[in-house]
């Protein structure tokens, strides 16, 4: 039997960052292997087309996908619950776990996770976005008590334009971002390439900077490696 464990990927379609930024985040021992499925995501607004990319069919469709792989874990490693609501991520777990029978979890539920252990009660948001989803995130967190006290944005809506955004501009956005007292900095997109510098960037600023890609994965070897990780949701069926 193969030791390893496989760790299953939901992606955004048109996403560049986060296959290389995960495979430099597993661990070295080769003990965790990664596999994806995509999910059509191109533009992203608050334009009802745009908005339909997120329905939960095509996402059960890519994860049967990972099932036939024998995946243990599915991340869902997309941001849109963050202007969609916090419960858009809950009921897609519900659905994918139901349908393969195979652990899940999301970004949006790994960020939430990270900042309920730092106790973040107000945090600087960075995103590629525009106004109009930036103004539904801030007021999603206003919801379970998070005050973003500052935001910055790129107004973009070409999901490969988010990838040509270099670390280097990232950075500053985080920067700028924790300009106002925050106990945390959120990089919301798995699109922008924030993982290489977020480190860095808590040890510049004194301040956590959660980056979706890595936080995402960090989230899903924890539960990879838990004993937990490999129950059989199949009892639940």
């Amino acid at each position: 039997m193969d030791p390893r464990k496989r760790l299953g990927v939901l992606a955004p379609s048109s996403n560049t960052v986060l296959e290389p930024e995960t495979v430099k985040l597993l661990p070295a021992d080769g003990s965790i292997s990664v596999h994806v499925s995509r999910v059509r995501v191109v533009r992203i607004s608050e334009r009802p087309e745009s908005l339909a990319q997120f329905e939960p069919a095509p996402f059960l469709a890519a994860a049967e996908l990972l099932a036939d792989a024998h995946v243990d874990l599915i991340l869902w490693n997309g941001t849109a619950a963050s202007w969609l609501g916090f419960e858009r991520d809950r009921q897609l777990i519900a659905q994918i776990e139901s349908h393969t029978h195979i652990r899940t979890t999301t970004a949006v539920i790994a960020i939430n996770t990270a900042l309920a252990r730092l106790g973040a009660r107000r945090i600087g948001l960075v995103t590629p976005y525009v106004a109009g989803l930036e103004a539904r995130i801030i007021g999603n967190y206003r919801t379970i008590g998070i005050e973003v006290a500052s935001a910055v944005r790129r107004d973009l809506t070409e999901n490969t334009d988010y990838a040509a955004i270099s670390p280097g501009e990232v950075a500053d956005m985080v920067r700028a971002a924790a300009r106002e007292p925050v106990d945390a900095v959120v990089i919301m997109c798995t699109n922008l390439a924030g993982s290489s510098v977020a480190q860095a960037l808590e040890r510049e600023l004194g301040v956590a900077v959660l980056d979706s890609v890595r936080v995402a994965i960090q989230h899903g070897l924890e539960l990879l490696r838990a004993p937990s990780a490999a129950r059989d949701l199949s009892r639940r069926a």
